[in-house]
């Protein structure tokens, strides 16, 4: 071969690997390009995923929102009765709702009824007025004007307690701690109790000073004692209120005490903690709400300009019915949140006996014939005249169970 001839095969072979080579990258070249394509149709894809999720989402609240709407705007004017047990107690047996039981109590015992309406347990005694109080786990049972208190949980007894002097008002707090106001002979007695019945404090009041306590409240976990005192030593009556605090708080301070706050012009005749840190003081033509969970303080005064006939609160808001002067309804109902801010307002059209708060906050309205349910949403949910003695009705797990207890029958029925 000569040569020239092996020269240009050997040319035409570098020339061809060369070609090759070109075409090697070229195709490299396509290759990173699809990838670069690929990523961005699967950015674009994931865009459009996010924005369907987006809108299932919306429409899935959307429909949430107006099933909710739906569902508070109903009003049911009748009921189907789901069960009946049959009850052999007196007109004076009063009941309450004690976590998942319901608490049955008269003069001469009180008894713990779970669901089933299996008797968990019960105690007897003879009281002249029992009176309940119930913070979480525990209840309080006591003898208004009497000597005895009786601390349950929902396992039963937890402790007695005799007193020396008559009973005022008792309070409990969540953890079996009792309050006792005593009063007798123009001395006023206060006094705390362990869940085991030991003395853990004490105060005493004489009238002849002017002034004396008329209620107590003790806060949810027991820190806090609240003693309310009427004045009438100065011509006029006032009203001071003065908090103590068994903690930390209060060990620098004079008889543990951390405030004291004087109202002129104004009795206020009921205090209670609704929770840890808030109190309420139910007074005539004022309503006084605390806050702190050390040291107390007015937190709002909510000034009532009509006749207040009665006044109900939970841990969330405060009821109050006026005399309805000028409609031509008996009276109106007005909520209102810690605030002070109107929640829901509402004519009531017949003569009640009791208007109270239900356990899923709907403002419960009757008298031993007829009642009104009304939601916070202002709406008369439930309207009914019954053809027997009505004496409690409790809310149940959902807005349509309710447990409505007659003179004869305690039924658990579903509004329709």
């Amino acid at each position: 071969m000569s040569p020239s001839v092996f020269g240009r095969r050997f040319q035409m072979s570098i020339e061809r690997k060369v070609l090759v080579a070109d075409t090697k990258k070229k195709d490299f070249k396509m290759v990173e390009t699809d990838y670069e394509e690929l990523h961005k149709q699967k950015r674009e894809r994931s865009k459009k995923l996010v924005k369907k999720g987006i809108k299932i989402a919306l429409l899935v609240f959307t429909f949430v929102i107006v099933i909710e709407i739906i569902y508070a705007l109903r009003s049911f004017d009748s009921y189907d009765v789901r069960n009946v047990v049959e009850r052999s107690r007196s007109s004076a047996t009063q009941y309450v709702k004690f976590n998942d039981c319901l608490l049955e109590y008269s003069n001469d015992g009180v008894s713990c009824i779970a669901a089933n309406n299996e008797v968990v347990w019960n105690q007897s005694f003879e009281m002249i007025s029992p009176q309940v109080e119930i913070c979480g786990e525990y209840l309080v049972v006591y003898d208004a004007g009497g000597t005895k208190i009786f601390v349950f949980t929902v396992s039963g007894l937890q402790k007695s307690i005799e007193t020396s002097s008559p009973v005022q008002t008792v309070c409990v707090a969540g953890q079996g701690t009792t309050a006792v106001l005593m009063k007798e002979d123009g001395k006023s007695q206060v006094k705390l109790f362990d869940i085991k019945g030991k003395e853990l404090a004490n105060g005493v009041f004489y009238e002849k000073q002017g002034s004396f306590p008329i209620d107590i409240a003790l806060s949810h976990d027991a820190t806090k004692l609240a003693v309310d005192m009427v004045d009438v030593g100065k011509g006029n009556v006032s009203t001071t209120i003065q908090f103590y605090n068994f903690g930390s708080v209060g060990q620098s301070e004079i008889d543990n005490n951390v405030g004291t706050y004087t109202f002129e012009n104004l009795l206020v005749p009921e205090i209670d903690y609704v929770s840890n840190s808030k109190m309420v003081g139910i007074g005539t033509g004022r309503i006084l709400v605390f806050d702190g969970a050390q040291r107390p303080k007015v937190s709002k005064e909510i000034v009532i300009e009509e006749e207040i006939l009665s006044c109900f609160y939970n841990d969330s808001y405060i009821g109050v019915v006026y005399d309805n002067v000028e409609e031509e309804k008996y009276c109106h109902v007005e909520v209102l949140d810690f605030y002070g801010r109107t929640v829901m307002e509402n004519d009531i059209d017949i003569v009640y006996d009791e208007v109270e708060f239900l356990a899923n906050n709907e403002i419960c309205v009757r008298n031993a014939m007829e009642c009104q349910i009304f939601t916070t949403h202002s709406i008369k949910k439930f309207v009914y005249t019954f053809d027997k003695e009505l004496f409690k009705i409790l809310s149940g797990d959902n807005g349509e169970s309710y447990t409505f207890i007659f003179k004869d029958t305690i039924e658990e029925v579903k509004l329709r």
